[in-house]
């Protein structure tokens, strides 16, 4: 077995209880990293991979980083999910014996980063954990760690149902135990992409009494311990700042499963995964990033609860009929800080000089935000002020202590104010006043020994010192100086008398800077205990800031008040919210919506990009608007409260599961059809065009039947099936609608309008025109379209051969057998030709039904 150093071997038992992680090991100014630790590191962060020789024959690998820039380089490994051990010495090496004593003094990983630079200002920064019991509940605890709140939430309707609600709110990490199930493990990591955190200990910590108050279920204080122990774990200090977790009753809230929130790009849009051209891009017109974060967070989670969303409305209301004192409000919220990370930060210790001035003049706002909230005539926002209290000792204490402007340093003084302790008082007029007798001194030395470049200076080596250039020895009288160092040009000498000062000056100076930082402390654990008022403040300026917020775009984009209804649901000219933004000209075309229990279900025909899904989404968009208590894009909407938003809107393939356009589309289908409710909302688009003609038409039709006759959920259905439009007839609950386009000059108009009845036409070719196809290829297309709707084949027919799709359902199942040859089957499908409307096929559709009488007819003839 190989021998390592003292030192190594200390590396190495450091390591075995850190696996998972890098371990950022402190040796003198660098954080070194050896073994597997230093070759995916190098590999990682770019660094340059060196070996160490331990007495080994083969060498170690090894790489390493500043002490001063470890920051960057821990954020760019905890942002590709890594975890890292920062292990630093806890021992004084001057009084060490033998190897220096080393321990790991935070684990930082992706759920739990405190440091302002690893984390997005506007967004939150969640770690959860996952517990599962024998009853076949399990429960989801949610924590930010640099914000302190905590939600818990149980979920007795299957793992699909976890895999919603943790994809709803933006993890990091999950911490699960060690036993739960290699299937859901790798659920969570493929579907998910988050760090999985295991810990097992799940027993409740006496420390954590006052978290669980609220906690009247032993499953919710074992799967809340599960997190807390793991934080404490990962972060070994307090966690002064985490609040009682507060319970998520999911069903008091609008349910948006992950492909609803997907589809509805409601935070995020599919493609770019980034706000711009999100719901939450057009809304978020918050002042503060903790506004910001809890606008977020009501997005995620629209209430149910008239009363709760009637009182955001009427705030909103006020704030909307109040331009100017709205726009002074603005300008004050500008001056708040994030009294929420600022809280955390100092809970956590990693709070700075700078961000308690910060914290001074947020506070120093709270009366004048205050003041500018009673001027409103509204209850509900004279509510929100009387929640505001200004906590002046608190203030007081920090105007007394803090300079304007700190350094970031806490540990090279000038910080605390004078005349704020006395003592400290004393060590600074020491210094000053030593530093002043040395100025007088070189003017002093400088006129008795007629030596004008004389100049006293001072370094951290030889401390004060005369420097005279050596052309001017000669005029330095006998006996006075003692020489101290010899330079290539000057010599530098000390005396008694500066040597004396010196040690006086420098003594303040030393425990200047030492009580300096025990001051800061102790000021820092003084506002700790005033954190829990903090984090009460933050949230209700939070609140101010989302209410203002939605009046303010409100007003801008000419948004109205919604009302609540029971039965029926109608929009005047509504709009989609994010396009009209994105076209920025106001030439969106607006359009109406009525939907209630005699008129459930809207087919939805029209050609491709004529607005179909467009129609669809902007429903949904303003009824999550509606029930988060923001005024809708419309002139006029009564809404009906929805209890879940289901949505098939877009074609994607899971690759990562493996799965099929198709499939997803089913899945997405079929999740809405297994959980939706009769006061849900459904929008589905364009289902069954993942496959064969017959087998998605037959596919679309049954769903849309099945909704009609035993969901009676409030439902959109979109198709190109023309077909399906014969089922107005059947479904007394369905009515057609289509949107208008007209063709002018040969080329099709996109008029974007809804409209009664259903769709004459696809404009297939139209749209293919569009996209620029070449010109030969849409001729030709024009030519074999005239034919089949004349009743006539085109003179080429694309002939079947070995790649054409299978069908899901066995469409020669109930055919004759091929060896019959009898008229009387060949009669029957002449009689199916002739019972087709070629007017009412696209191009494609018509093809497919070609290829399936031709493929039937050859099947009848006999053998050759």
């Amino acid at each position: 077995m190989a021998k390592y150093t003292p030192m190594m071997e200390q590396y190495l038992s450091i390591k075995a209880d850190y696996k998972d992680a890098f371990l950022f090991f402190r040796l003198g100014d660098f954080y070194e990293m050896f073994f597997d630790d230093a070759i995916k590191a190098s590999r990682e962060l770019e660094i340059t991979l060196t070996k160490r020789d331990a007495g080994q024959d083969d060498p170690i690998p090894m790489c390493g980083v500043p002490y001063h820039a470890a920051g960057n380089y821990i954020k760019t490994l905890v942002e590709k999910g890594y975890k890292v051990a920062i292990c630093e010495q806890v021992e004084d090496p001057k009084t060490a014996k033998g190897v220096v004593k080393r321990e790991v003094v935070q684990l930082i990983t992706p759920g739990t980063v405190m440091e302002s630079s690893m984390l997005t200002e506007r967004n939150n920064n969640y770690i959860a954990s996952l517990s599962h019991f024998n009853d076949g509940t399990y429960v989801v605890v949610y924590s930010d760690l640099s914000t302190g709140e905590s939600r818990i939430a149980s979920i007795s309707l299957g793992f699909d149902a976890v895999i919603h609600e943790l994809y709803n709110q933006p993890i990091k990490e999950i911490v699960i135990s060690s036993e739960l199930p290699e299937e859901l493990k790798k659920q969570l990591t493929n579907r998910l992409q988050v760090t999985l955190s295991y810990q097992d200990e799940v027993s409740f910590n006496g420390e954590y009494r006052d978290l669980c108050e609220n906690l009247n279920d032993e499953r919710l204080i074992t799967s809340f311990s599960r997190l807390l122990n793991y934080i404490q774990y990962t972060q070994k200090r307090s966690l002064d700042h985490l609040k009682q977790a507060e319970i998520i009753e999911l069903n008091h809230y609008l349910s948006l499963d992950m492909y609803s929130k997907r589809n509805l790009e409601l935070t995020e849009t599919i493609l770019r995964k980034g706000r711009h051209g999100s719901l939450l891009w057009v809304l978020d017109k918050t002042v503060t990033a903790m506004g910001s974060r809890m606008l977020k967070k009501w997005l995620e989670r629209p209430l149910l609860d008239r009363k709760q969303i009637e009182n955001r409305l009427e705030a909103v209301d006020g704030f909307y009929q109040a331009f100017m004192e709205r726009d002074t409000l603005r300008e004050s919220l500008k001056s708040v800080y994030d009294l929420e990370r600022l809280a955390g930060r100092i809970a956590f210790g990693n709070v700075n000089a700078r961000d308690l001035i910060q914290l001074k003049k947020s506070l120093l706002k709270i009366p004048e935000i205050k003041a500018l909230l009673a001027q409103f005539d509204h209850k509900q926002i004279k509510e929100l002020a009387n929640l505001l209290e200004y906590p002046s000792d608190l203030v007081d204490r920090l105007e007394a202590s803090i300079v304007e402007d700190p350094p970031i340093s806490i540990k090279e003084g000038s910080i605390i104010k004078d005349g704020y302790h006395e003592q400290l008082d004393k060590y600074r007029y020491a210094s000053r006043n030593g530093k002043q007798w040395i100025a007088e001194l070189e003017q002093q030395e400088k006129q008795e020994t007629n030596i004008k470049s004389l100049k006293i200076g001072y370094n951290r080596v030889f401390g004060y010192y005369i420097e005279v250039t050596k052309a001017n020895l000669h005029l330095l009288p006998e006996g006075k100086y003692e020489r101290k160092q010899t330079l290539t040009n000057a010599e530098r000498f000390i005396t008694p008398e500066l040597k004396e000062k010196e040690q006086l000056i420098l003594e303040a100076e030393e425990k200047s800077v030492e009580l300096e930082y025990t001051l800061f402390t102790e000021i820092r654990e003084q506002i700790k205990e005033q954190i829990p008022k903090l984090q009460y403040l933050a949230d209700v300026i939070s609140k101010i800031d989302v209410l203002q917020a939605f009046a303010t775009v409100s007003e801008a984009n000419n948004y109205k008040r919604p009302t609540f209804v029971e039965k029926k649901l109608v929009i005047k000219n509504g709009r989609h919210p994010v396009i009209e933004q994105v076209m920025g000209d106001g030439t969106f075309v607006p359009n109406d919506i009525t939907l209630d229990d005699e008129k459930s279900v809207l087919l939805i025909t029209g050609p491709n990009m004529s607005g179909k899904s467009t129609y669809m989404r902007q429903l949904a968009l303003i009824v999550i608007m509606g029930q988060i208590g923001c005024f809708v894009p419309c002139d006029a909407a009564e809404l009906i409260m929805f209890d879940q938003i289901f949505t098939r809107i877009g074609a994607a393939d899971d690759l990562v599961s493996g799965q099929s356009t198709f499939m997803v589309e089913m899945l997405e289908a079929n999740h809405a059809i297994s959980h939706a409710t009769e006061r849900s909302l459904i929008l589905l688009d364009e289902i069954g065009r993942g496959t064969s003609t017959y087998d998605g038409m037959a596919l679309a039709q049954a769903i849309v039947e099945y909704i009609h006759n035993h969901i009676h959920a409030k439902t959109l259905f979109s198709t190109h099936y023309h077909e399906l439009t014969a089922l107005e007839e059947s479904l007394p609950r369905l009515r057609n609608i289509h949107v208008r386009a007209e063709e002018y000059e040969g080329n099709v108009v996109f008029l974007h309008q809804i409209r009664e009845g259903a769709a004459d036409k696809s404009y297939g070719i139209h749209v293919a025109k569009l996209a620029s196809l070449p010109e030969p290829l849409i001729e030709r297309a024009s030519v074999i379209l005239t034919g089949l709707e004349n009743n006539e084949l085109p003179e080429t027919v694309v002939q079947p051969n070995e790649t054409d799709q299978l069908s899901f359902f066995d469409e020669t199942s109930n055919s004759t057998s091929t060896s019959s040859t009898s008229t009387r089957a060949t009669e029957q499908i002449v009689a199916e030709l002739s019972q087709i409307d070629l007017f009412e096929l696209t191009p494609i559709q018509a093809m497919n039904e070609l290829h399936r009488l031709q493929k039937k007819l050859k099947q009848k003839q006999p053998a050759k």
